[in-house]
């Protein structure tokens, strides 16, 4: 009898790591940390079935890009975590742009777009990569020509803005991007955690979630996106941020708080791509934003948490694009420019400083 009361004792102490993903109350972290959403909707760009299916098969569509071999997949391939798993991204022509493209999966819920947070939303920034001469290198107006020549499209768009005497627009079409864009959100076991059901974190995960928040991680990687909701200035590399942008002396060095939603399939890390090992940028991290150095058992436990914040289920059935027409402009991938400075790492000129446009050619403008 004892023996049989203390092999049950003994089975009830091994379970107790298993129990611990499900009775691990998460309202202490209520404060830094909020579940997904199922949507990310938008006053000024309403979504309805019509506008996603459309925005959908132009988020995959190189024919919005001059050279005809470049969509909006390309660099957020939605098969490799939304980002194309290269330190800069490819674009026309064979330039590389002069940030790391940023994963478009859950960039509809952050407070700013780009690594500078020049574009307050999604329906903002959908637009700057088609336009920008290193990336898709094309025109409002070439865009606009090369829709309203395919006679799929022109039905789609009506579809999709009842309301709009001439539906084919560049702001139209930049809205059913973002709009697909909405969609893309990724919930995790972390949701599954913080709503209080089964199948959250284990006992490591809280772990790791217990050493982000007391080391001090969550101070920037908090909210829905656990991060990319402020600006922080992060003093790495050659690259001077979004003072490229304002030429605000406060603003050197100072980029927008990636989310962190995903992060084990967005490497490589960082603005400029420098770090392919999540290890090595948790402790880098540590380093520089926190002034600690992390042991390798808390950088392990806080890369378990991470790892909890991969999607759980994602399922993206490719669209099939409707055909050009006799009158679709033909592409042109030998296409360049007046000859641009592409120096993505150089310190800026005085004209790059102070106007917009010259830092849009010095990067990719990426999500």
């Amino acid at each position: 009898m004892l023996t049989r009361t203390f092999l049950f004792m003994a089975l009830l102490i091994a379970l107790i790591p298993l129990n611990s993903a499900y009775s691990a109350s998460p309202d202490r972290y209520s404060d830094f940390f909020s579940p997904l959403s199922r949507r990310a909707d938008s006053l000024k760009n309403p979504l309805n079935p019509p506008k996603v299916t459309l925005g959908k098969m132009l988020f995959f569509d190189p024919r919005l890009s001059r050279s005809g071999v470049i969509s909006c997949n390309t660099c957020h391939a939605l098969s490799t975590g939304g980002v194309d798993n290269m330190p800069f991204s490819i674009g026309h022509g064979w330039q590389a742009g002069g940030r790391n493209s940023p994963t478009v999966f859950n960039a509809a819920i952050l407070g700013s777009q780009f690594w500078d947070g020049r574009a307050a939303d999604v329906e903002e920034q959908a637009g700057g990569p088609i336009l920008n001469p290193i990336e898709m290198a094309s025109t409002e107006e070439l865009a606009v020509e090369t829709i309203k020549s395919i006679p799929g499209y022109v039905s789609l768009f009506k579809k999709a803005y009842v309301n709009d005497r001439d539906p084919v627009s560049f702001e139209n079409i930049t809205k059913a991007i973002a709009a697909f864009e909405r969609t893309l959100l990724t919930p995790s076991r972390f949701d599954r955690y913080l709503s209080g059901k089964k199948g959250g974190l284990r006992s490591d995960e809280i772990k790791g979630l217990d050493l982000f928040v007391s080391k001090g991680c969550a101070q920037c990687h908090n909210g829905m996106g656990i991060g990319g909701g402020s600006l922080q200035k992060f003093n790495y590399g050659s690259d001077e941020g979004r003072f490229n942008i304002t030429g605000n002396e406060n603003d050197r060095k100072v980029f927008r708080v990636p989310s962190l939603r995903n992060v084990e399939r967005t490497y490589p890390y960082f603005h400029d791509g420098s770090v392919w090992n999540l290890d090595q940028a948790v402790k880098i991290m540590g380093r520089k934003q926190l002034g600690t150095e992390l042991s390798d058992e808390e950088t392990g436990l806080i890369v378990k948490f991470l790892r909890s914040l991969t999607a759980t289920r994602l399922t993206i059935k490719l669209p099939v694009l409707p055909p050009s027409s006799a009158t679709t402009p033909r592409p042109d991938p030998h296409w360049s420019p007046e000859p641009i400075e592409n120096s993505p790492v150089e310190t800026p000129t005085e004209s790059e400083t102070t106007s917009e446009p010259a830092a849009e050619q010095q990067q990719i403008p990426s999500m």
